[in-house]
């Protein structure tokens, strides 16, 4: 069935009808209040205590339940010592390589339906990740949390008035086997969303699962234009492709007049600080929200909070949470904090235990507490997204600020970048590829505003920086308009979840990087030009 036929269908008609929407509306307002005033009652350390229980007690009867004896573990303290810290490599060696792809009652009870596979941003190996059936209701439970937010901090919303717009990835689900199929993890939730929900919702599943992602950039664009879109959702660099595209399309200035019902844009999976400026302006209406989410394949972590800004831990959606201080991760005997124990202002590797069988899982993100009642973080980073080649200790959280300072410091905007280390001469250095929406007045400038931030923010890096002793000012590569999509494309990574690898540590994606855009005639200018060579 085309998109077209879709809209027209009887379920579309009445379901989608104005006053029926009215009614959605209305009963979802009414909802969120109860929702959020509910949630300021409970005791997130208590929630989180029998929430770990019950996944011990739901798993007991797996086979990673009886490696670790699942039946006789009653509190955080047993678990931990009977649980240890594992990757995903650890998981896949353990016990997901030798049945993969079908996962019966090995971490988690009966058939796991659903593998997510995921971008490999750090790594580049592709992970399959379990999604349970628990697993889809946690998500869509999480979900649900954050829009009983938005709507109960805004009195006027009419968000179900209009279509909610999920930029997903680009991929089709592949049927493995009897019962279990595997794909890009918005490509699930497409085809699990339930069928009273479509005529809220844009792209419709046969578009949603285009596995052409410029061809389904193309009609999403073109047939949105037609929708009264309320909220659109997605990694903030292909949100402003999307954007510039509709633009283009339509002749409008900004997407405020494309969709003059928008009220709110969800973003995740990067920082958003460097995309700000760009976002403000393409949008072009100071009423439309930015909310960030905190999704991941693992599980769904955390939302904007509307009244802080700050992040807000799901805690009640069958996901146990333990946070390792960064510098201990790698360590023999790390230390292990849950949410009855950690302290504000420590970066924090976060680890899950989920109802997808997930256990003591360290899913490679960085967190900072802000507030404990309730739980309110930052996220800082990825525990793999560091730089020193060197020993400036540089992380991603630093450089992100920095990039975003260096914009505000000079008039740019910033769509991606990139940063690994150099290794020539006596030392080396550092060298950033960064493709500008509008780029500084002076390139001189936003260099030398980069560098100085990152003095003011990090010691180490301040003192390796230190004239005529260590660190020289770092080269900077600018690439052209869609340089960095055209480089994730020659990479089989181009769209959805995909995102640019922000740091590497060892420099060999940064050098493939630069010679990528050399060969490719798409380096625009650079200060220390050649450095590569």
């Amino acid at each position: 069935m085309d998109f077209e036929m879709r809209q027209t269908s009887p379920l579309a008609t009445v379901v989608g009808s104005p006053l029926v929407r009215r009614v959605v509306n209305w009963e979802f307002e009414w909802s969120a209040h109860h929702h959020v005033a509910r949630l300021a009652r409970l005791d997130p350390v208590a929630v989180q205590r029998r929430t770990l229980r019950s996944l011990v007690h739901t798993a007991r009867r797996t086979r990673f339940g009886r490696d670790h004896g699942f039946g006789a573990i009653r509190t955080v303290a047993e678990f931990q010592g009977a649980v240890p810290l594992r990757t995903y490599e650890d998981l896949w060696a353990q016990y997901l390589r030798d049945r993969y792809p079908v996962l019966d009652n090995l971490t988690w009870p009966g058939r796991i339906p659903y593998l997510a596979l995921t971008s490999g941003t750090t790594q580049g190996a592709t992970k399959y990740i379990p999604v349970s059936r628990a697993m889809l209701a946690s998500n869509q439970r999480a979900a649900q949390a954050m829009v009983a937010f938005h709507m109960d901090s805004r009195p006027d919303s009419r968000l179900f008035h209009g279509r909610l717009f999920f930029l997903g990835g680009s991929s089709d689900l592949e049927r493995l086997a009897p019962g279990v199929r595997q794909g890009d993890l918005s490509g699930i939730a497409a085809r699990e969303l339930r069928a009273w929900l479509r005529p809220y919702t844009f792209p419709p599943l046969e578009l949603a699962l285009e596995p052409d992602w410029d061809r389904k950039l193309a009609r999403l664009a073109e047939f949105s234009l037609k929708e009264p879109i309320t909220l659109v959702g997605g990694v903030p660099s292909w949100l402003l492709v999307l954007f510039h595209r509709l633009l283009e399309i339509s002749g409008k200035a900004t997407i405020a007049e494309v969709w003059p019902a928008l009220e709110v844009v969800v973003h995740g999976g990067v920082k958003f600080d460097p995309y700000r400026e760009a976002f403000a302006k393409t949008l072009g209406s100071p009423t439309v929200r930015l909310q960030e989410t905190y999704p991941c394949s693992e599980g769904f972590i955390a939302f904007g909070d509307p009244q802080t800004g700050l992040l807000r831990l799901v805690y009640n959606h069958g996901i146990f949470y333990e946070f390792v201080p960064v510098e201990e991760l790698g360590s023999e005997r790390p230390t292990r904090h849950w949410l009855g124990d950690v302290r504000t202002g420590v970066n924090y590797a976060i680890v899950v235990s989920t109802c997808a069988g997930l256990w003591a899982h360290v899913i490679g993100d960085t967190v900072r507490f802000e507030s404990l009642s309730p739980p309110l973080l930052t996220f800082t980073g990825r525990t793999k997204y560091s730089l020193s080649a060197f020993g400036e200790h540089l992380i991603n959280e630093e450089v992100e600020g920095a990039i975003a300072a260096a914009s505000a410091a000079t008039g740019a905007s910033v769509r991606d970048w990139h940063v690994g280390p150099v290794f020539s001469g006596a030392l080396g250095h550092h060298c950033y590829v960064v493709e500008f929406l509008k780029p500084p007045d002076d390139l001189l400038a936003f260099r030398e505003a980069l560098d100085a931030d990152l003095c003011r923010r990090n010691a180490d890096y301040q003192a390796h920086r230190a004239e005529g002793v260590g660190l020289p000012r770092p080269a900077l590569v600018v690439a052209g308009p869609g340089a960095f999509n055209a480089w994730m494309r020659s990479r089989g990574k181009l769209g959805g979840q995909n995102k640019v690898p922000r740091m590497d540590n060892e420099g060999t994606l940064t050098r493939q990087l630069v010679s990528y855009l050399r060969e490719t005639d798409q380096v625009e200018c650079a200060v220390e030009a050649g450095v590569l060579a």
